[in-house]
């Protein structure tokens, strides 16, 4: 195993950690002063909750021995078979997979949670990110990375376009469509400045998210790296060139949307495609998914936090223009696309990220009808009035 790689891996690991507080920073800002807490608290509970699934189910379901394409067998149950000397591939030892992998688990399902802000209680959150990892990201995971359906059918996706943001985002649009509309909207963002800080952290982690993908340290590393940052800038920059023409001013809540966007777009393609094609995708992200902000917005959908225009339809982007620019001559392990010649890779591409749409959103709805019965979702209007902090926790963020 490789010193060098195996000390990146540790970072990268780290830093994908640094994006679910980074997330809870996001979205604590956007919310409400009386709902700060929750949803940050929603982020942050991830980190405690999906270690324990992930260490006793999720890794062996996710990269244990393929069943039927769909799951892993138990050979990693409580992470047996796994030894500090285990290794995963030449550079890294597989407990340092585990790790890295983790991360990718705990943010996932903390994603979909900006699209019900200000409605939903504590208990049936708990069961529904339990519900989704088990039956959504576990398998999904093993599909596309762990040897199942989709990778043994050529897709591929280099560091979650369908695995994290494709599946989380029209998770989150089923979520929006059955828990309704806020009572009460607050006036918007209580706070730009932890927005800032949550943007950051999320720029910042998203290096060891991308780069870390490669799972080693090598020339597709650092194309990775660049392309991160080259998509997210450009992305920002257009997302600020719009506001400058649609509001008359330049928005900075805008520039850190775009941003995002930008980042969850070249994730799928971040080490398949080269630093051009890069800046293509930056320009794409930012307007497809304004596109998507101003088309849920017509139509009433109460996404609080637009997590189906930034991350679903993000993601979603992201693996039909990495269908279109891959290329090998970046990476040899992986595939020529549309661009260059690679047709039917356009088309598995294709349907490997609409089928998980589709089933990541009616998993979802159902998950949420059988979670209602058992705890209802929603709090009550006088809750929803006052604030969730106070009345979920006993606690408020500001005096």
């Amino acid at each position: 195993m490789d010193a060098g790689s195996t000390g990146f891996m540790l970072v990268a690991t780290s830093l994908v950690m640094l994006m679910t507080p980074g997330l809870a920073f996001f979205y604590g800002g956007l919310v409400g002063r009386k709902n700060v807490l929750t949803i940050m608290m929603q982020s942050f509970v991830s980190l405690g909750w999906t270690t324990i699934l992930w260490v006793t189910v999720g890794f062996s379901m996710a990269f244990g021995n393929d069943v039927g394409g769909i799951v892993g067998d138990g050979k990693y149950l409580f992470l047996n078979n796994i030894s500090t000397t285990t290794p995963f591939n030449s550079s890294i030892p597989m407990i340092l997979f585990v790790a890295y992998q983790m991360m990718f688990a705990v943010i996932t399902p903390a994603l979909i949670t900006g699209a019900f802000a200000d409605r939903v209680k504590f208990k049936p959150y708990m069961m529904f990110l339990t519900a989704w990892l088990l039956f959504v990201y576990f398998p999904l995971t093993h599909m596309v990375w762990g040897g199942g359906l989709f990778a043994q059918w050529g897709v591929l996706d280099f560091a979650g376009g369908i695995v994290v943001h494709a599946s989380a985002g029209f998770a989150a649009l089923a979520a929006v469509f059955f828990i309704g509309k806020r009572r009460f909207t607050h006036k918007g963002p209580h706070s730009i400045p932890l927005v800032a800080l949550g943007t950051a952290l999320l720029w910042f982690g998203w290096y060891g998210f991308n780069a870390g993908s490669e799972l080693r340290v090598d020339a597709v590393t650092a194309n990775a790296f660049l392309n991160t940052d080259v998509a997210a800038s450009f992305a920002a920059i257009t997302w600020l060139i719009i506001d400058m023409f649609r509001e008359e001013k330049p928005k900075t809540l805008g520039f850190l949307t775009g941003a995002v966007a930008g980042l969850a777009t070249i994730t799928p393609a971040a080490g398949y495609v080269n630093v051009q094609a890069a800046m293509i995708i930056g320009v794409v992200a930012s307007i497809v998914a304004y596109l998507a902000v101003m088309y849920k917005n017509k139509r009433g959908w109460d996404d609080a936090l637009d997590v189906w225009g930034v991350h679903g339809i993000g993601g979603y982007t992201g693996i039909l223009l990495l269908g279109i620019f891959a290329t090998k001559t970046v990476n040899a392990r992986g595939a020529d696309g549309l661009l260059f010649g690679g047709s039917m890779f356009f088309v598995k591409e294709f349907v490997a990220v609409t089928s998980v749409a589709i089933y990541a959103f009616v998993f979802t709805y159902f998950a949420l009808w059988v979670i209602n019965k058992i705890s209802p979702i929603r709090v009550s209007e006088e809750t929803e009035k006052k604030g969730l902090d106070e009345e979920e926790f006993g606690e408020i963020a500001y005096e």
